[in-house]
């Protein structure tokens, strides 16, 4: 089950920098996550500090 990123995303990029696999990318006004690439590892959704991501 991979991650998805909700309209709270305010572009801050720190989910970015902390996907070991680089499925997160800018996306048109929030970022987005690869869900074929996504290893489903958690470590985005800690790093946002709005709560944006959330398991799909």
């Amino acid at each position: 089950m991979a991650y998805k990123i909700t309209d709270a995303c305010i572009m801050c990029g720190a989910c970015a920098g902390e996907c070991p696999v680089g499925a997160i990318s800018e996306g048109d006004g929030k970022f987005v996550i690869d869900a074929d690439a996504c290893l489903d590892c958690g470590a985005c959704e800690a790093a946002c500090p709005t709560g944006a991501i959330e398991a799909e």
